[in-house]
């Protein structure tokens, strides 16, 4: 049977308060059936776009969940941001992953279009393959004049009626809700600070003016510089590395170059690939012969390692290197989300030496679904090494800003108390992750390859070991408090996870007592 999985990409009209955002997470992540897989926030757009997946029923629940936070703390009419917007949530597009249609992903958006147009009183417009007109297929239609100019027309325009919810604008605006597929969310930057170059170039690639299909884009002013903000609808038809080069001719022409690229959200590896084979001419290039691809792919039955077909360690060395040198960090904290990032990856590999092999042919489905989540969370966790070490970095930097004067003082007291929740909500988030880990690598050892038995309690102990540095991180951050009651629910959450860690830990040994014999 093949498990269903749709993926839900919203765009939040909010970056700047980092604990709004952690709120909408919340929401998403009180839902069992989805799996966050990223967060990506742009202080200048002041925009951050979720990506969550899982079954039909977890991703409609919990797209409803995180429009119904941000409305309660998200008021459009102190909204100020790069990116153009009508709403708190101002996107919520649906798309098929696998055993599931687009036709799915249209039943749900219009269903969530009627349950927040009634019971949240906003209204909804329907886009892309939902969309109920023509006129309303493209998302820059519905989004014209921003949400200052919807405010003042869809209450007398007939035209800007929506599908669902009241012809009036409440102080969380409008959400576009539709179906798609999959979409790359791509920023290129120059060498300029010159804006008019950014939109020049935009109006020459994207569709609608006539550029490139399957490309729109926008010119903006991001960080300093001239920026063309891109979303690639189909990279099939319109691969990234074409549009790259392109952009690349364009500035050319008015003297400037490109300074660097940025990818919002996730990206297709297919993509990624696909431009790697075209920079590098790879014309009779096979994709089969990625490293990855062979690695993860299941083996013949019966067949094994060679000689000779071991692998070193190297790609960790550096990282060893870097936790050894006398400088602050890395530290334990990250040390612990890369201990968590290995047991991720020993589940991951339990998973694929148990699919294939006819003995476990019913354990197939939920192996397979175990090593795509495995290797979600050590993706989050490998991520978790930097943003660690960086978060820490920031609070240090609190620390020198000036305090000469009271407001100075009160200014750097502020900043020094919300570094230091954000330096604990890291930990606290490869704890979670650390625990999801620990029942992957339960589920393993319970109906997993018995000859990878050793593997599954390895990556269970590697997460333990997660757990426990990053719960020492936690509390010596939140110890470090002048008012610690604000972080007694971070507190409170994760001892409820090391809870639930105590009982995945009887649960593991008496299993490996069962099937391992020790």
């Amino acid at each position: 049977m093949t498990t269903q999985l749709i993926e839900c990409i919203p765009n939040f009209s909010e970056a700047r308060r980092p604990e709004i955002i952690d709120q909408i997470v919340a929401a998403i992540e009180s839902v069992s059936e989805v799996k966050l897989l990223d967060r990506s926030s742009d202080l200048d757009h002041n925009r951050t776009v979720l990506t969550f997946a899982g079954s039909i029923s977890g991703v409609e629940e919990a797209a409803f969940r995180a429009i119904k936070t941000a409305a309660e703390l998200i008021d459009l009419d102190q909204h100020t941001g790069a990116h153009p917007r009508i709403g708190a949530t101002d996107v919520v597009p649906f798309v098929p992953l696998s055993g599931v249609s687009m036709d799915d992903c249209i039943a749900i958006a219009k269903r969530l279009g009627e349950r927040v147009g009634n019971e949240l009183g906003i209204p909804v417009y329907l886009y892309e393959a939902a969309a109920t007109r023509p006129d309303r297929t493209n998302l820059e239609n519905i989004r014209k004049g921003q949400y200052e100019g919807l405010k003042s027309e869809i209450e007398t325009d007939i035209n800007r009626k929506p599908d669902f919810g009241p012809a009036k604008l409440p102080k969380a605006g409008a959400t576009v809700i539709g179906a798609r597929n999959p979409l790359i969310a791509f920023n290129v930057y120059l060498t300029t600070d010159d804006v008019d170059i950014a939109k020049k170039i935009a109006k020459a690639i994207r569709h609608s003016s006539g550029g490139f299909r399957y490309v729109k884009g926008l010119g903006l002013l991001v960080d300093g510089r001239a920026q063309i903000s891109m979303n690639l609808t189909n990279f099939h038809d319109t691969p990234i590395a074409r549009v790259v080069e392109f952009i690349r001719r364009e500035a050319q022409r008015y003297g400037v170059a490109i300074h660097h690229s940025e990818l919002v959200g996730l990206i297709p590896q297919e993509a990624l690939v696909d431009a790697a084979v075209w920079y590098t001419q790879l014309d009779q290039f096979d994709k089969e012969q990625i490293l990855e691809s062979r690695l993860f792919s299941p083996l013949p039955a019966g067949e094994g390692q060679g000689e000779g077909e071991s692998d070193s360690a190297d790609s960790g060395s550096s990282f060893i290197d870097q936790l050894a040198a006398p400088t602050p960090t890395p530290g334990g904290g990250s040390a612990g989300a890369y201990a968590g990032a290995m047991g991720a990856g020993l589940v991951a590999m339990v998973a694929g030496v148990t699919i294939g092999k006819k003995k476990y042919a019913e354990a197939e489905a939920e192996m397979q679904a175990v090593r795509v989540v495995a290797e979600n969370l050590r993706m989050e966790l490998t991520q978790a090494v930097d943003d660690d070490a960086a978060s820490f970095e920031v609070l240090m930097a609190t620390f020198k800003q000036p305090k000469d004067t009271e407001e100075q003082k009160s200014a750097r007291n502020a900043s020094i108390t919300q570094a230091t929740l954000n330096a604990a909500h890291i930990p606290l988030h490869v704890s979670e992750d650390a625990v999801k880990v620990m029942e992957l690598a339960l589920k393993c050892a319970e109906r997993g390859n018995v000859n990878a038995i050793s593997d599954a309690m390895s990556g269970f102990a590697m997460a333990r070991a997660a757990l426990t540095a990053a719960g020492y991180n936690v509390r010596i951050n939140i110890h470090s408090l002048e008012d610690k009651s604000l972080g007694d629910k971070m507190l409170e959450e994760l001892a409820a996870l090391e809870k639930k860690a105590e009982k995945f830990e009887k649960e593991i040994r008496a299993v490996m007592k069962e099937r391992g014999g020790i």
